[in-house]
């Protein structure tokens, strides 16, 4: 991978930086302040978002995409993703296609939030951890009050407003012990696209260790196979009717599609992360001065994300220890996310939640394979895995129009592409 052009197809900005009006308890970026010690409130201006929207969309292929986070990107207001959008279409080329991401936390979501949303056709991140003692016992807002119903509130705005919406559970020590609950209340909110992210940062005292909030490997196994029971079950005629974006890149795998996920790439470095000044980091996991790459206003882009730093970050993925190179389940799983191998410096370590996928796969490896050969049926294509299943990192892109290869029948775009 390291030797190929990667394309400038998607960025993730920061256009608050760190700034951010929640103040959950396990949040690993509020303290992101510290590496702009020049000011107090970090806002993106004009001049950094413009650099940012004309080279992605001047220098990046047909279909492109901006991811917006945070901190909480709403601290921007509408009028500057209205000033985003009019760069998109004053540097954009004929033919040309973009996609808008915004993860938010929902707080400040109200009727003229939803009104640019819709119009934009923005795919919205919704940070919910699940029903309201699990959402509040760790998120709350900067004055410790709980945050629970607005998220709601704002869920339900926008899906009444039709914006399209996706949940972003994080799943701590607390809310992995109910699996079910957390998948009921998303489904019946209507968020059945589904994002489960495993909490793991160190003990503020010990970093050694992990924080008295992260889940535990034990813990997120068993999460994990009991909202893939969940997911199962509510297959209809064959075809899934809820999303869980980790299930649906796993599957990627069995079918000898890329993963859209890069935890599931063999290497990293796929994208950059551009904070509110214009300084380019290489991820979003690892924003420090030992992985900064440049800086928008005065450096190329699509240079960066195929720098030798950035190369050398990807690669990091890759060196793995010979347990995980043994492993059976490799090939869907790549190791994990290098921010989750805690083991001895510069030696290859395995996954904290090692253990977790494990007991994920050999729950779900025969449904699994079951559902990809009726994939691979619908294609037309000889069935015959697992060994002929192809790297994740040499097998074909899907295109934005492509069926999806979850078998949702939808198109990509609309489905794990979003």
């Amino acid at each position: 991978m390291g030797h190929l052009t990667k394309p400038l197809d998607s960025v993730l900005i920061k256009p608050a930086g760190p700034d951010c009006n929640s103040a959950c308890r396990y949040c690993f970026y509020l303290d992101k302040g510290r590496l702009f010690p020049e000011q107090v409130v970090h806002r993106m201006s004009a001049a950094v978002l413009e650099a940012t929207v004309k080279q992605v969309m001047t220098g990046g292929p047909t279909n492109v995409s901006f991811g917006w986070q945070g901190g909480e990107p709403t601290l921007m207001g509408v009028p500057f993703f209205e000033q985003a959008l009019e760069f998109e279409r004053r540097y954009g080329r004929s033919g040309q296609t973009v996609g808008n991401g915004l993860q938010t936390n929902g707080l400040l979501i109200d009727d003229e939030w939803c009104r640019l949303l819709r119009a934009a056709c923005f795919l919205v991140g919704l940070s919910l951890d699940g029903p309201r003692h699990v959402h509040n016992h760790y998120r709350v807002s900067r004055g410790g009050q709980p945050t629970w119903q607005r998220v709601i509130d704002a869920a339900r705005r926008m899906l009444d407003s039709g914006v399209e919406v996706n949940a972003l559970t994080v799943v701590n020590e607390y809310s992995a012990r109910f699996p079910r609950e957390v998948y009921a209340l998303l489904k019946e909110t209507g968020l059945v696209h589904m994002q489960f992210i495993p909490c793991l940062e160190p003990d503020p005292v010990d970093a050694a260790r992990p924080a008295p909030f992260s889940v535990t490997p034990a813990q997120f196994g068993e999460f994990l196979c009991t909202i893939f029971d969940c997911w199962r079950d509510d297959f209809r005629s064959g075809q899934p009717t809820t999303f869980v974006r980790w299930f649906d890149s796993v599957f990627a795998t069995y079918v000898g599609v890329r993963p859209p996920e890069c935890t599931l790439l063999s290497e990293c470095g796929t994208y950059v992360v551009i904070e509110h000044n214009g300084e380019v980091f290489a991820c979003d996991f690892y924003v420090a001065q030992a992985w900064r790459l440049g800086n928008v206003l005065n450096s190329n882009l699509a240079d960066l994300l195929n720098s030798s730093r950035q190369a050398d970050f990807g690669r990091r993925k890759s060196a793995l220890p010979q347990a995980c190179q043994a492993c059976r389940w490799l090939v869907h799983c790549r190791g994990g996310c290098p921010k989750e191998r805690w083991g001895q410096p510069g030696a290859p370590s395995l996954s904290y939640f090692c253990s977790a996928y494990q007991q994920f796969f050999a729950h779900a490896d025969a449904h699994l394979r079951e559902l990809a050969e009726q994939w691979q049926q619908r294609q037309n294509k000889p069935a015959g895995l697992p060994d002929a299943v192809m790297s994740a990192a040499t097998a074909p892109r899907l295109g934005r129009n492509d069926p999806c290869p979850c078998g949702s029948g939808r198109k990509y775009k609309r489905c794990c592409g979003r």
